[in-house]
């Protein structure tokens, strides 16, 4: 099984755009003003308008905040974790829990992105990444 899209709605596809442009994601040609891909290993990630993608599903358009959801991005050591926590937080990210030891053996923290969307960003020495980035998971 596999997540093909992940779609985040944001206030403004235009900035939000802009944003993951600078984290170093790289935009589709599929993209126009109402919606942008990125494409990433194996999914595409959407930037969608809050209001429509609501009215797409058919539910009313929240407040944002914290959804009980959160992605995230791994990496091969923890030192790799500081540095894309760093540069997320010169993008524009807002550092919300500062990368640290945590209680399951690995290393993470969290930040957000301007429409409040959290992003983990971690090393997780117990599935570690293959040669093409994506985790081992043990059987």
């Amino acid at each position: 099984m596999r997540v093909n899209l992940i779609t985040l709605g944001v206030a403004d596809v235009a900035a939000a755009t802009a944003f993951y442009e600078r984290l170093g994601w790289r935009k589709s040609s599929a993209s126009n003003a109402d919606v942008t891909f990125f494409h990433s290993s194996g999914s595409v990630l959407g930037l969608y308008g809050r209001a429509a993608l609501a009215e797409d599903a058919h539910v009313p358009d929240s407040e944002p905040g914290f959804s009980g959801v959160a992605l995230a991005r791994n990496f091969p050591s923890e030192a790799e974790v500081d540095a894309a926590f760093a540069h997320a937080v010169q993008c524009g990210a807002t550092p919300v829990k500062s990368p640290q030891k945590v209680f399951w053996g690995g290393y993470s923290g969290y930040i957000a992105d301007p429409d409040g969307h959290l992003w983990e960003y971690a090393h997780n020495p117990l599935m570690p990444l293959d040669d093409q980035g994506r985790m081992t998971l043990p059987e």
